[in-house]
């Protein structure tokens, strides 16, 4: 039984910053990864990803990002300094360790939480859950998938669109991964693309009228919901255009209302337009050559990316009540107090302002609560 104060769970942008903050104020954590590196799921994803959000509001707590990186930081580079972040404040990181199950000693006095992991298990006085909203990937099981002869990938294993040249392919899932594959899917030259959409999200322009839409995002949520969305929405029309010419519908839900990030385009709205992007109605099964949508139109394709999001892995992890929502996501905000006296979470907001801004402030605010908790 290893024995230490604090561990952290996740060693990603949430868990280092925390890690970060706390050795500003003189403490040290352990920080239990079960990637091989530290940056390893910035550095495997897709080729032309880029930060959404601007390099002065997306660097971690006490170490902003360097001045010489791009306005809009490549993934590379943000996995380098997540490294390097690493380094500057010596943190203690153990890499390839799963931790498997997170649970209390009742009778233990002074540490009363069991971290049990692949390197052995921990015993502390504070957790902090930092393991990630993506952390596992979800891929539904459509009818007739097993007899599809094509291509199938979820979006956590795309890299390049240089691999799908000359084929035909489908993109399932209009977020902000869907959108930037399938655009990437046109600059490398495949055949044919479209994109299903189930619920037509909000899309809004990376840069609004000269204006960063992160800027945009935080002075828009001082204001209520339904003002910020109202507003926000003719703006980015204003921009945009009606995009249900080109076949996407009016957006089912907005962002401030309903507390969900937008889709950012990143040049999905010139493809759209250009017609080098076809949408397509909801999935409704496979076939040996393709697909079959909802409306019983039938296409045959090459290859299918699932866009189809991620989920926690929370509910594996612990198996305490009131944490968690119908969805296996903390009930209780990052960075502040839960039931469980000595168990934190960090890195689970969806916001406006940009997650990594949150993360930041977030952080700091949880490295002060964590130190008057140890000092009693």
């Amino acid at each position: 039984m290893h024995e230490t104060s604090i561990v952290i769970v996740g060693g990603g942008a949430a868990g280092l910053s925390t890690a970060g903050a706390l050795k500003q104020r003189g403490l040290s954590a352990v920080v239990l990864d079960k990637d091989e590196c530290i940056g390893g799921t910035w550095a495997r994803r897709y080729d032309r990803l880029r930060l959404h959000t601007l390099r002065r509001f997306s660097g971690l707590a006490h170490h902003p990002l360097p001045k010489s990186y791009p306005r809009y930081v490549p993934k590379d580079l943000f996995a380098q300094y997540l490294q390097d972040y690493a380094r500057h404040f010596e943190l203690d990181i153990r890499l390839r360790c799963n931790v498997e199950r997170i649970s209390r000693e009742h009778d233990a006095a002074g540490s009363p939480w069991i971290v049990e992991s692949s390197g052995g298990p921990w015993r502390c006085k504070v957790v902090v859950i930092a393991s990630g909203q993506y952390s596992k990937p979800v891929m539904p099981s459509w009818p007739g998938v097993d007899t599809y002869r094509g291509r199938l990938l979820h979006s956590a294993d795309y890299r390049s669109g240089r691999e799908y040249a000359g084929k035909r392919t489908l993109v399932i899932g209009a977020g902000n991964s869907g959108t930037e594959i399938a655009t990437d899917l046109v600059e490398q030259g495949a055949a044919a693309v479209a994109i299903s959409v189930r619920t037509p999200p909000t899309v809004v322009p990376r840069d609004l009228l000269g204006i960063p839409v992160q800027l945009s995002g935080i002075l828009l949520s001082a204001l209520p919901p339904r003002w910020a969305d109202r507003l926000g929405t003719n703006l980015s029309r204003l921009v945009i255009g009606d995009l249900s010419r080109y076949g996407l519908a009016a957006p089912g839900w907005h962002p401030f209302s309903a507390r969900r990030i937008p889709t950012i385009d990143v040049g999905f709205v010139r493809e759209l337009k250009r017609g080098r992007v076809q949408i397509r109605p909801p999935v409704a099964r496979f076939t040996p050559e393709g697909v079959v949508y909802d409306d019983g139109r039938e296409e045959s394709v090459d290859a299918v990316i699932a866009a189809t999001g991620f989920t926690s892995g929370l509910k594996k992890l612990l198996d305490l009540p009131g944490l968690l929502d119908e969805h296996g996501y903390p009930l209780y905000s990052p960075g502040r107090p839960t039931p469980y006296p000595g168990l934190f979470f960090m890195g689970y907001t969806y916001s406006l302002r940009g997650h990594l801004y949150e993360v930041n402030c977030d952080s700091r605010r949880l490295a002060k609560i964590i130190a008057r908790y140890l000092a009693g």
